[in-house]
C-alpha cells in the first residue's frame, strides 16, 4: 500500500470549515465518551535555540450517528463512523521568522491506518494545526455564544486570526470585524483579505473585546485583555497560550466567566488558565466543564441566563487526527497529492 504526501496546498485544497468544524466537534464528542486514546502531549525544550519540539499522539473511533452530518457529497464520504490514528510532531521556534526567514511553528503530520499500521498519508502538519485551530474555536463558539451574533473581535493578525473568521463565520452570522494588532501592516492585510465579505476595520483591543465573540491569538505573557472591556456576553475564544506562562486575559475574566476547557492537564499546564491556576487563583471550582461535555450535552452551553464566556483552547492531538482524516478521504477521492511506496511493499 502507498502512502500520500499531502503538502501545503493538498492540505488547504481538501479540507474545508464546512467539514472541519462538525469533524472536531465529532472528535471532542469521541474523547469524552471514552472513544478516542490521547496520551499527554510530550515536549523536548531547546533553549540554546529558544524553541522545543512537541508529540502529540492519537486514536479517534467516531460512531456513525455522530459522522452522518460530516460531508458535504456522497462520494467523499468514508460512510458511517470511522476511526483513525495519527501523531503530530510540531515546534515553536519564535526567532525562526528573523533569523532563518522560516515559519514560528512548523509540524508534520503522520495518518495511519490503525487495523494495519500502515502510514496511510504524511501530511503537513503547519496547515492542519492552523485549521483545526480555527475549527476549534467555532466548535466552542457554536455552543457557547449568543445565537445572532454579528459581531467578531480577534486580538492578534497572524496567520490563525484568518481561520478564526473563517471558522466562526461558519456557525455564526458575522457582519461585523475588528482586528487589533500592534503592526499596522498586518491589520492593513488582514482588512484587505475580507472587506468584500465583511465591514472589517482595525481596532483597539478594548473595541475588539466589545464585539460579541472575542478570539485572541497572541503569544503574550502578560494579559491584554482588560475585564473591563469586554462585553458582559461577549464569549472569548482564548487561543494564544499553548505553553506554560502564557496568559492574555486579565485573571477577573477568566473568574467572572462560565470557563470551559478543552482538555484539564494541558490546560492547567500550558493554557490560558495556567498562570492564575498554579498561583492559586483559580481552582476545580472555577471551571465549568470541558468542551467534550457540552458538545455530548452533559453540561449545557449558552442558556439564557449566562454572561461572559470563555473557551480556554489548547489544542488537541484528537483535532489533528480528525482534520488528517477529513484531508486524507477527500484527497482519496479527489486524486490529489503524491503517492509513494514508502515502505517498499508495493507490488
Amino acid at each position: 500500500m502507498e502512502t500520500l504526501l499531502l503538502n501545503d496546498e493538498d492540505v488547504r485544497d481538501n479540507v474545508t470549515m464546512a467539514e472541519l468544524v462538525p469533524a472536531v466537534a465529532d472528535a471532542f464528542a469521541a474523547y469524552e465518551r471514552g472513544d478516542a486514546q490521547m496520551p499527554p502531549k510530550s515536549y523536548i525544550d531547546l533553549p540554546q535555540y529558544d524553541g522545543d519540539f512537541r508529540s502529540m499522539p492519537a486514536y479517534l473511533d467516531v460512531r456513525a450517528e455522530d459522522a452522518a452530518s460530516q460531508w458535504d457529497t456522497q462520494e467523499a464520504s468514508p460512510g458511517g463512523g470511522w476511526d483513525a490514528a495519527g501523531v503530530k510532531w510540531v515546534n515553536a521556534h519564535p526567532n525562526n521568522p528573523d533569523q532563518f526567514d522560516l515559519p514560528t511553528v512548523m509540524g508534520t503530520m503522520i495518518y495511519t491506518d490503525p487495523e494495519t499500521a500502515v502510514p496511510l498519508a504524511i501530511l503537513d502538519g503547519r496547515t492542519l494545526t492552523m485549521l483545526r485551530t480555527g475549527a476549534a474555536a467555532a466548535v466552542a463558539t457554536d455552543r457557547l455564544s449568543i445565537p445572532d451574533a454579528s459581531s467578531l473581535g480577534i486580538v492578534g493578525a497572524g496567520a490563525q486570526s484568518y481561520m478564526q473568521l473563517r471558522a466562526i463565520s461558519e456557525v455564526r452570522e458575522i457582519e461585523t470585524v475588528v482586528i487589533a494588532d500592534l503592526e499596522e501592516e498586518r491589520v492593513a492585510a488582514f482588512v484587505e483579505t475580507f472587506e468584500d465579505d465583511f465591514d472589517v476595520r482595525g481596532g483597539t483591543v478594548a473595541e475588539a473585546a466589545g464585539c460579541d465573540v472575542l478570539s485572541t491569538v497572541t503569544p503574550v505573557e502578560s494579559p491584554i485583555v482588560p475585564r473591563d472591556a469586554v462585553g458582559e456576553r461577549t464569549h472569548v475564544n482564548a487561543m494564544g497560550a499553548d505553553a506554560a506562562g502564557k496568559h492574555e486575559l486579565a485573571d477577573e475574566i477568566l473568574l467572572d466567566a462560565k470557563l470551559v476547557i478543552d482538555d484539564y492537564e494541558q490546560t492547567t499546564h500550558s493554557g490560558e488558565i495556567n498562570v492564575p491556576w498554579s498561583e492559586g487563583v483559580l481552582d476545580d471550582d472555577d471551571i465549568y466543564g470541558a468542551l467534550g461535555e457540552i458538545v455530548t450535552g452533559k453540561k449545557s452551553g449558552r442558556t439564557d441566563a449566562d454572561g461572559l464566556s470563555v473557551f480556554d483552547s489548547t489544542g488537541l492531538a484528537i483535532q489533528d487526527v480528525a482534520a488528517a482524516h477529513v484531508a486524507y478521504e477527500h484527497a482519496t477521492a479527489n486524486d490529489n497529492g503524491y503517492a509513494f511506496d514508502l515502505l517498499g511493499l508495493a507490488d
